[in-house]
């Protein structure tokens, strides 16, 4: 079906101004935008939209939102910091959202910061039916990048059936990370990273580089958000792993369209049936189980 009619527009000044140009009376909305970069201006369009809709008297505003920005802000790590992404759950909620339908959450009790409905949902189909279909899985060892990624690591080596490993990563400082030991037998093994998000790729390449001082024979990743930014393509290309498999819960940029190594799957099915079944009162959660 396609899009409704909308204009998104700025004042001289800056600001944002948005008209929703149908008739949205009692009609049961669907807002679909990734919070990435430009984060904030993404989000406080979010936001406009989302009060548009409500003063027009839309009957339910389901929020869908592929990447949640502010996701990795989601406790208090040191004293006086902000936990941004509570503030943000806040502010949809108080914007008007009635539902929101998010996409493989970097912690998973962000879920818990909204006092509406949530409904979470994971691009593991997709990227387990590219690995089984396109990859001859021989040998195959799936590596969490760190230990909070070890629970997503885990749901991929147990519907694959094969074993687990992680790297221990200690952070220096925001943005760097130092990889430290390698917990599992890499050795001769095809290792495959899988993560969340991918952001400076430091991480991944540090873990990558570990991989194959460590024996194993080749190593790929998978990644649900590619927000690859500042040096991170030129690690990528300059890093061990062959194949990063990403999703377009973020449009890539122009380098990291270039970037050979990276390849897209679309999540729009899974967004698509999850859209479909909550407009008709259908389980969502089946489509996992």
């Amino acid at each position: 079906m396609p899009l409704i009619k909308s204009q998104t527009r700025r004042f001289s000044d800056g600001e944002l101004f948005v008209e929703v140009d149908e008739n949205v009376r009692g009609v049961d909305v669907f807002v679909i935008q990734p919070t990435c970069s430009p984060v904030d201006d993404n989000i406080m369009e979010l936001l406009i939209v989302i009060d548009t809709l409500k003063r027009a008297s839309a009957n339910r505003i389901t929020v869908v939102i592929p990447y949640y920005g502010y996701a990795r802000q989601d406790r208090k790590v040191l004293p006086r910091t902000p936990i941004t992404s509570k503030l943000v759950a806040d502010l949809l909620t108080a914007a008007g959202a009635q539902r929101i339908l998010g996409m493989d959450l970097h912690a998973g009790q962000i879920q818990g910061f909204f006092n509406i409905p949530f409904d979470h949902l994971y691009a593991a189909p997709i990227f387990v039916e590219y690995l089984q279909q396109e990859k001859k899985m021989t040998d195959v060892i799936i590596v969490s990048p760190d230990a909070g990624g070890t629970e997503r690591a885990r749901a991929y080596a147990k519907r694959l059936g094969v074993d687990l490993a992680v790297v221990d990563k200690r952070r220096t400082g925001p943005n760097k990370s130092e990889v430290m030991n390698l917990i599992g037998d890499v050795t001769g093994k095809n290792a495959i990273l899988v993560d969340d998000i991918v952001d400076t790729a430091g991480t991944l390449t540090q873990a990558a580089k570990a991989l194959m001082e460590k024996g194993a024979a080749s190593v790929m990743a998978v990644c649900t958000h590619p927000v690859l930014s500042g040096e991170a393509i030129k690690r990528i290309n300059e890093s061990p792993i062959v194949e990063m498999i990403v999703s377009d819960t973020i449009p890539l940029g122009d380098k990291a369209k270039q970037c050979p190594k990276i390849k897209v799957r679309s999540v729009s099915k899974i967004l698509a049936e999850a859209i479909k079944r909550i407009h008709t009162g259908e389980s969502v959660s089946s489509l996992f189980i």
